[in-house]
């Protein structure tokens, strides 16, 4: 048992579960039903964001049109596994997120008007925060017993313009979610220590 499982408030199988011994799966079985999907955001949304923003957006694909555009747009080691996952999801930013500053954070809109007057500010806040939101999305997967499979290996701007032409939505993660399937694992892939990483100052 490690320090990081002595330490935790909750039980060693979650920890394991969400943490110790999840791995990237490389392919899926199995089946995501729409209740288990919208339990997935419904965790997803607690964690916290700058002025509780919550600039994610998720989009799942689960149509085959759809699947198949998705596909076209991801680099060629991708597509079979995403082909063939039960669910995936897009990952992006709502690039008018602090138009909804009145719904996330009512009553105190005075910060607004630093991100009405930088538009690159309000790009780069949206992104950084909607990539904290991608973390707690794919330990909501987890906790939920499912594996994912992130990916960055996506031609982007074809994704934008084929889910969101609109420019209402930046996508920046593709995910793949289901049961982990045959031969899901490669081997395992060192992590850096906390001595390779941590200082105290």
């Amino acid at each position: 048992m490690t320090i990081a499982h002595e330490e935790a408030a909750i039980d060693s199988a979650a920890v394991d579960a969400i943490f110790a011994e999840a791995r990237t799966a490389n392919s899926f079985t199995g089946e995501v039903t729409e209740d288990q999907a919208r339990a997935i955001y419904e965790l997803t949304k607690f964690g916290p964001t700058a002025f509780n923003s919550q600039p994610l957006r998720v989009t799942y694909v689960r149509s085959d049109a759809a699947r198949t555009k998705l596909v076209d747009a991801l680099m060629a080691g991708n597509r079979a596994k995403t082909a063939s996952a039960p669910l995936v999801a897009i990952l992006s930013y709502d690039t008018d997120w602090a138009g909804q500053w009145d719904n996330f954070l009512p009553g105190y809109n005075a910060p607004k008007a630093m991100y009405d007057a930088s538009p690159e500010l309000a790009a780069t806040t949206g992104n950084n925060n909607a990539h904290l939101q991608a973390g707690y999305f794919i330990l909501a997967v987890r906790s939920l017993g499912f594996a994912a499979g992130p990916m960055t290996g996506a031609d982007f701007t074809a994704i934008d313009s084929e889910f969101f032409p609109d420019g209402d939505q930046k996508s920046f993660l593709v995910v793949n979610i289901g049961q982990p399937g045959e031969a899901a694992w490669g081997e395992a892939k060192p992590k850096f220590s906390y001595e390779d990483v941590v200082r105290t100052v």
